[in-house]
């Protein structure tokens, strides 16, 4: 994982007009006029290259040209490129060295980072160029959305398969990008997380910060304490069947995540919201007394003891386990909602547990309650207000420690919350949140004094208190996940809402090839 700084571009518009030089990229009237496509995020530079279309016929290929260190990754972001384009058009499109149709470059410049990459359609060939596999990846979801809708088909469809000229240079503003999936208070299976990886890598998102204990439910196996998964994991909300991940089945989520350019942010929320782990160990209450599982929806009434050593012997066994299979160099610690700590026992308690993180060779990341204590180097804050004086407060807190703020404010990134009062699912307690809203916020101006060098990115949590089902998470997230990916990956310059939702409205027909069950939100003119 980068450093969580703000990406500098000095370049950009140079080495944008490098790559637009060509006869091609000569502007007429007529040229303007053309419009540009729907892409989201939307790019850094676009150009309309007038009179050059791009027709992808049966002897397509998709040409690979990398250094031998680079090889192997780049091979494999083709591969995931001709494998769909094989599904949807019926064609071979064999993955070859050094040549093809649709041309993966890794000889790109540095300037644009690890994530920018330049992309050129023209008449005889796409060619992306990227400094590395990752760009390559990000510039074949740009050419995905430039394809037809069907081309995200799981069947062959008739062509044509036609993609109009165009020249784009572009690269992330932020180098933080995420979303959450709460898998405790309702348990996701491996390939319902899949899905939702798939879905929202679509959107350049390099985050999935997988919330993995609650008092509802402990989601991660841990071999020191088999209780916390084999007892405190088979319940959720509602005293349904619950569920876990084995180590096998974390694994392959790291896996697939890693190959769409997702890293996985492990979260074992403490030392509240953990009546889960309480009611699988006795030994971790301060009176010796295990409470019941608890498979509603209250918040605030669990702590882990903070007084007792094995507190602590506890957490280092299970961030240790957790951390060795987290390949990333976060561990999140949570420390949100314990009301039932004290504040000086919650202070010591997540000072300790962030040395036992740091121990592990993980940075510690946590809600923006632990602005408060003394935070390691390196520490990241995910601020959740809802405009509140006191959480802007901690956020610049921990800012004035060195620490670096994700903007995941409730009232606007939270994708539980109900769009309007007839939703039928999610919850309202930060209000209602419609599409709009979910867009038009800037995540550098929403806290005032937060200096812009501070603000790491942002982050869409989705949680599951009333998300029962894959199809559910998908009705919440979209058509919102996409506005948080562009809030995230855009330039300041580029958003607004106008604009923003003429393009949105052209992502409707791939969700429904893609058969995501989305939100058909009434302000938006689906197309």
């Amino acid at each position: 994982m980068k450093r969580l700084l703000r990406p500098r571009r000095p370049l950009i518009g140079l080495l944008t007009a490098a790559f637009l030089a060509s006869p091609l990229s000569v502007v007429s009237t007529a040229e303007a006029a053309t419009p540009a496509p729907a892409l989201i995020p939307k790019p850094v530079s676009q150009q309309v290259l007038s009179g050059e279309t791009f027709t992808l016929g049966s002897s397509a290929a998709v040409g690979v040209i990398a250094s031998p260190a680079k090889r192997a990754a780049a091979t494999k972001v083709a591969e995931q490129l001709a494998a769909q384009l094989r599904r949807s058009t019926g064609y071979a499109v064999p993955v070859v060295p050094d040549a093809g149709t649709i041309r993966l470059s890794t000889n790109g410049t540095s300037s644009l980072g690890a994530e920018g990459y330049q992309l050129r359609v023209d008449r005889t060939a796409v060619t992306i160029t990227a400094a590395t596999p990752e760009g390559l990846f990000r510039g074949v979801t740009t050419l995905r959305q430039l394809l037809p809708a069907k081309a995200d088909s799981a069947a062959p469809q008739a062509g044509p398969w036609k993609i109009a000229g165009i020249a784009i240079a572009d690269s992330p503003r932020f180098a933080y990008r995420g979303t959450m999936l709460d898998v405790s208070r309702h348990f996701f299976s491996v390939a319902e997380v899949k899905r939702y990886i798939d879905l929202a890598s679509r959107y350049k998102l390099n985050k999935l910060h997988l919330h993995l204990a609650d008092d509802q439910g402990w989601r991660i196996q841990v071999d020191s304490w088999p209780r916390l998964t084999t007892y405190g994991g088979s319940l959720e909300v509602g005293g349904t069947p619950g569920g876990y991940y084995t180590k096998a089945d974390f694994a392959e989520i790291v896996r697939y995540a890693g190959e769409r350019y997702l890293t996985v942010i492990p979260e074992i929320d403490t030392p509240g919201h953990t009546n889960a782990a309480l009611a699988s160990y006795a030994e971790l209450n301060c009176n010796g007394v295990a409470p019941p599982l608890y498979t509603g929806t209250n918040v605030g009434f669990s702590s882990l003891c903070v007084g007792k050593e094995l507190t602590y012997s506890f957490l280092d066994d299970v961030f240790g386990e957790v951390s060795a299979q987290t390949p990333g160099d976060i561990v999140h610690l949570g420390g949100d909602e314990a009301h039932s700590t004290p504040h000086a026992d919650y202070v010591t308690f997540v000072n300790k547990a962030s040395t036992i993180v740091t121990g592990h060779g993980k940075r510690v990341m946590g809600w923006h309650e632990i602005g408060d204590t003394a935070l390691p180097a390196g520490s990241v804050v995910q601020y959740w207000g809802t405009d509140d004086t006191k959480s802007r407060d901690l956020a610049r807190q921990a800012a004035t420690k060195g620490a670096k703020v994700v903007m995941s404010p409730a009232n606007r990134a939270y994708l539980d919350m109900k769009y309007n009062k007839d939703t039928p699912y999610g919850l309202s307690w930060a209000g209602l949140v419609n599409v709009e809203k979910a867009y038009s916020w800037n995540p550098t101006t929403l806290i005032p004094n937060l200096p812009e060098s501070a603000v790491a990115g942002v982050e869409a949590p989705l949680w599951s208190e009333t998300l029962d089902d894959i199809d559910k998470v998908e009705f919440m997230a979209f058509p919102r996940l996409p506005g948080i990916a562009e809030l995230g990956w855009s330039p300041a310059s580029a958003l607004n809402w106008t604009a923003y939702k003429d393009r949105l409205a052209g992502q409707g027909s791939r969700w429904d090839v893609l058969s995501v069950n989305f939100y058909r939100a009434p302000e938006i003119a689906w197309r």
